[in-house]
């Protein structure tokens, strides 16, 4: 039976590879039932914390593992999805069933902005999907270290109002709802399209004083509005979750920042790169934006670990490659070297 053209599985027929499919329909119902979790999560006590920490040292929430072992399920059930990495774990984990013959590689951040949960803020979930490069033998880790610009799908499920999935596979791009009645995700916009220039700013000024100075500078422009260099005014906006950060860059337009800082001088940038910087480039780049790190293309970065994070800054074409022009400006005098191929630091001479 043919799935309706509006339904996400319709769409999945048209634009996916049936084990690609797969491994979307997967996500999308471990998203289903995330949506239904925090619908309940006052009632069912699950605002606490463990007495765990994930791989960056963070204090994980009591919904962020009931999320990562929602996704871990669905997971485990598909026969495409030989492995996944999650930003709770340390290392990947291999399908029990499928590790050898699955042909794709999942990298998930089960709750992106958990701590805004307790306040009932937006939350999401961010996903990626890679090939498998080389199925028949079980994944390790050095699979999952695949530059963004080689994924196959990404996604995105922002849990909200109301709860939406928004879903980039190769070229094209779709947003669905979740209809809780009829139980499945139906195409609410197929159109979304980031404006080349904006006047929306999401960057969080409380940590303005660690900031490059290429970044200072394009802040300090912004802010002067009419009295500035720009001549216009713009608006901040800052929720504190990426995935609700770039759902309103794709369908209303903006830049988001969350530039590398000095806090930890050698820690480049704050953003994981597999689970968060990755996939949302992936998605606003087939929305018309541009992502980098400052420097270069995030999709053309390398990953060196499992773990890695990047800065990041995406959203309206025209904003983005100004940012990139003051980086390139020999006289803004960068805190530290560029990156090089593969987000190896350059060593300083003295």
């Amino acid at each position: 039976m043919t799935s309706p053209p509006d339904s996400l599985d319709g769409w999945l027929d048209g634009c996916a590879a049936p084990a690609l499919a797969e491994a979307l329909r997967a996500m999308a119902g471990a998203c289903a039932s995330i949506a239904s979790t925090l619908s309940r999560a006052s009632l069912g006590e699950m605002h606490g914390e463990e007495a765990t920490a994930n791989p960056h040292g963070e204090t994980q929430k009591t919904l962020d593992l009931v999320c990562d072992r929602t996704i871990g399920a669905a997971l485990e059930r598909c026969a495409s999805v030989a492995a996944w990495a999650s930003e709770e774990r340390a290392v990947p984990v291999v399908s029990e069933r499928h590790g050898a013959s699955g042909e794709y590689l999942v990298a998930v951040d089960p709750l992106d902005g958990s701590a805004s949960a307790v306040s009932n803020g937006a939350v999401g979930t961010i996903f990626s999907v890679h090939r498998h490069p080389t199925r028949g033998t079980t994944p390790g880790e050095a699979g999952f270290l695949q530059p963004g610009r080689r994924q196959c799908a990404a996604g995105y499920a922002i849990y909200g109002p109301e709860t939406l999935l928004v879903v980039a596979c190769g070229d094209a791009l779709a947003t669905f709802a979740r209809d809780g009645r009829a139980g499945c995700w139906r195409a609410v916009d197929r159109t979304a399209c980031v404006p080349a220039e904006t006047r929306i700013l999401s960057i969080n000024v409380s940590n303005q004083r660690f900031w490059e100075k290429p970044v200072q500078r394009y802040v300090a422009e912004c802010l002067a509005g009419t009295d500035g260099p720009r001549a216009v005014e713009f608006n901040m906006r800052w929720i504190g979750c990426m995935v609700a950060e770039v759902h309103r860059l794709v369908t209303q337009g903006g830049v988001y920042l969350y530039p590398r800082d000095a806090r930890v001088p050698r820690r480049a940038g704050r953003l994981r790169l597999l689970y968060e910087a990755a996939p949302m480039a992936y998605i606003v780049e087939r929305a018309g934006g541009m992502a980098v790190t400052g420097t270069q293309p995030l999709l053309d970065v390398v990953p060196d670990t499992l773990h890695q994070t990047v800065p990041v800054i995406l959203g309206a074409r025209g904003e983005v490659e100004r940012i990139v022009a003051y980086h390139a400006e020999p006289h803004e005098n960068l805190h530290w070297p560029l990156f090089k191929e593969r987000s190896l630091f350059v060593t300083p001479t003295r």
